[in-house]
């Protein structure tokens, strides 16, 4: 017989986690003003909730956590992460970052004015929370297929050229600073971005002058689906792959929490000398000094370690295989998701799941309370709340999507974890016609409120 599919890895440590009573968690819940972000982590059973900076590290990461160097300034550690930004990814000039929206924050108070515009493939959050901050506007101009969960396009997460080429005419040049591309694209469901729209929309950016930037917290999955799914890459390793994605940016953000496979860190890394030192600025006054950026010597070593092991087929193809494992069982049922699988979570289609809930009432919010109510579950809600208001309007803005996002922590449970969390999504997909109302808002903050919304039930 074939032999079946085993992770490429062994259990070295492990981590109590407990269970608890239904009665318990509908007490915690209310508590925490039915916002899936203010429990505590030992109320939660499964924490789906994000994928970042909560997987668990190697014993070649753990070793470089031992041999850190924590010199302020010109440490070893920094060394080591230049060499391999530059080996893996190949940008010459990087700045650390404590993580991810740092990185955006440095890099966009260089680059982003009051009134810019910035197009690309969705954007998630926090580079939206970034830009608006700044009184600049998003543009998304992801292909229209990206909206439809049952569409099979292996790369919802391209962009359409003609919608980002409509944007550059109609739009004075100096309007729009750069484009940005998310790989993958986590707001349309964890989708890939193909080399060949990489390839023309660097080459349209050429054709207006403008910068490329790759949002790439989790460009190595990201390749793995070009090596699958793109013809003429089948051949190639994952490592040629990213060497040639990055040939089509001029700079990049990077949130080392996801596929550098750390708890904390992350880094800005582009070609330009003179961005680098404009960057540089903002990156003493935000973060620390240019070769720690708010990073400890041991982090920086663990994750230059960590972009090497995530840029291996084996590791990547457990990873994913993983995510596509809980997927398959969620679409045998009839659950509603987004297909195909994403790289680093499962999106449940809310509005279809629950399709008795006003959209005024946050549905996909809904359904993440009742998964946790259910099973101890949390995931984490992509939809109206994390939308945030129209700056201009403050009215909700209602995405196409009305996603619940069950991403999955590289590397720390099993498939026996994931047995859990389909059987509770299906025992309220078993109730979810008597779910016909969902919350209310009673306070937020003016942008990024997902993270600190207080609810009421309705």
């Amino acid at each position: 017989m074939n032999l079946p599919f085993a992770e490429s890895y062994k259990i070295k440590v492990v981590e109590s986690i407990k269970r608890s009573t239904q009665e318990q968690r509908l007490g915690w819940i209310k508590d925490a003003k039915y916002n899936l972000f203010n429990l505590r982590s030992e109320q939660v059973f499964i924490d789906l909730l994000t994928d970042s900076g909560t997987g668990a590290m190697s014993q070649n990461q753990w070793a470089e956590i031992m041999m850190g160097d924590e010199s302020y300034a010109g440490a070893s550690s920094y060394y080591k992460l230049k060499d391999a930004i530059k080996e893996i990814l190949g940008f010459d000039h990087f700045l650390p970052t404590h993580q991810g929206r740092a990185a955006e924050n440095v890099l966009f108070s260089v680059l982003v004015k009051e009134g810019n515009l910035i197009p690309g493939n969705s954007q998630f959050d926090t580079t939206k929370g970034h830009i608006e901050f700044r009184k600049a506007s998003s543009c998304d101009c992801t292909i229209d297929e990206a909206f439809e969960t049952t569409n099979l396009n292996p790369f919802k997460g391209d962009v359409d050229l003609n919608k980002l080429e409509k944007v550059m005419k109609e739009n004075p040049a100096e309007k729009i600073p750069f484009i940005i591309m998310t790989v993958t694209c986590n707001s349309s469901g964890g989708q890939p971005v193909s080399m060949a729209n990489l390839r023309a929309v660097y080459s349209l950016a050429q054709k207006y002058n403008k910068m490329v930037i790759f949002d790439s917290a989790r460009f190595a999955e990201n390749a793995y689906f070009i090596k699958l799914r793109e013809e003429g890459y089948k051949d190639k390793s994952i490592k040629e792959i990213v060497k040639e994605m990055y040939q089509y940016a001029d700079a990049m953000t990077m949130s080392s929490k996801k596929d550098a496979i750390v708890n904390i860190g992350g880094f800005i890394a582009m070609k330009d000398e003179n961005l680098f030192k404009q960057a540089s600025v903002f990156n003493i006054i935000y973060e620390g000094f240019i070769t720690y950026g708010g990073m400890a010597g041991r982090d920086m070593a663990a994750l230059a370690q960590g972009l090497h092991e995530g840029t291996e087929f084996d590791y990547l193809e457990t990873r994913i295989k993983q995510v596509a494992y809980l997927g398959q069982k969620l679409v045998d049922y009839g659950i509603p998701i987004q297909h195909p699988f994403g790289g680093h979570a499962i999106f449940v289609d809310a509005k279809k799941f629950l399709p008795k809930v006003p959209k005024e009432e946050f549905a996909a919010q809904t359904l993440g309370i009742e998964l946790y109510k259910e099973a101890g579950v949390r995931g984490v809600e992509i939809g109206t709340l994390l939308a945030d208001r129209d700056p201009v309007t403050r009215k909700n803005r209602y995405p196409d999507l009305e996603l619940l996002r069950l991403a999955i922590p590289r590397r720390t449970y099993t498939n026996n974890h994931m047995d859990v969390v389909a059987a509770g999504l299906i025992n309220v997909f078993d109730r979810r016609n008597s779910i016909t109302s969902g919350y209310r808002i009673l306070s937020e903050a003016p942008i990024m409120r997902h993270f600190t919304v207080e609810l009421e039930k309705i």
